[in-house]
């Protein structure tokens, strides 16, 4: 059965979410809402999910208050964080390119995600643009540091990231990036020469599964349907699902 781009990404992120009981999605994430999704129906409806600005996938009782509340306590396994510009120590800049303040191109801002970085144990980092524009040696600008110094608590941090041509684990102790699957399709070269920091990998790097026949009839029935409510365009872009 053949599959889009975006199917692939929703199914490895789907992978990675394995074992965690409470799963939060920000704004303007639909892929990292969509594989959220897939785990709760994989798991029998028993993992939680919230999805932020959503009627019907939400169940915070004070909006992102509440998110950061539970997520200090605890209550939140995984999160999703982006960037315009994400580093070999898992740095992500939101802010803008250029010196700060004087940046010559400005990004919508940090919001929240230093905090959530740092007490979220597992943060999943997704971008779908994978060239050296984005995946850089060094931000212009922390938003939110991958790492901290010897000493700080810090239950919460970058566990894996996931783009179009890839997907790496994060190496806590080591501070690197390991690459450990090409998506089909994809070469080490390509992933190499389209990144701007250096990162570790084998003599032999494994294919991103492809989601079977049984995620996909999920995603394209229920999954659809309900990922519609925050993100009709792109239920009726990738699913064919009509808008409301």
């Amino acid at each position: 059965m053949s599959f889009s781009t975006e199917e692939l990404l929703i199914s490895t992120i789907t992978d990675l979410l394995d074992g965690v009981p409470s799963i939060a999605v920000g704004v303007s994430s639909p892929i990292p809402g969509s594989a959220a999704l897939l785990r709760q129906a994989l798991d029998g409806g028993t993992t939680r999910v919230t999805v932020l600005n959503s009627k019907n996938l939400q169940n915070l009782n004070d909006g992102v208050g509440d998110l950061f509340d539970r997520a200090a306590q605890g209550r939140i396994g995984a999160f999703f964080l982006s960037g315009g510009q994400i580093d070999g120590q898992a740095n992500i800049n939101l802010v803008g390119v250029g010196e700060y303040p004087q940046q010559k191109v400005r990004w919508s801002g940090s919001f929240g995600s230093a905090f959530l970085y740092y007490v979220v144990p597992r943060v999943i980092l997704f971008r779908d643009e994978h060239t050296r524009r984005t995946m850089v040696e060094k931000v212009d600008f922390i938003s939110a540091p991958g790492v901290s110094d010897p000493g700080v608590h810090r239950p919460g941090g970058p566990y894996a990231m996931v783009t179009n041509l890839c997907v790496f684990h994060f190496d806590r102790d080591r501070k690197r990036f390991r690459l450990t699957s090409l998506h089909p399709g994809h070469s080490l070269e390509e992933v190499l020469d389209n990144t701007g920091f250096s990162f570790d990998y084998g003599d032999a790097t494994p294919v991103t599964p492809v989601p079977s026949e049984d995620r996909l009839a999920l995603l394209r029935g229920d999954i659809a349907k309900r990922i519609a409510d925050p993100y009709p365009k792109f239920a009726e872009r990738v699913f064919s699902v009509p808008a409301a």
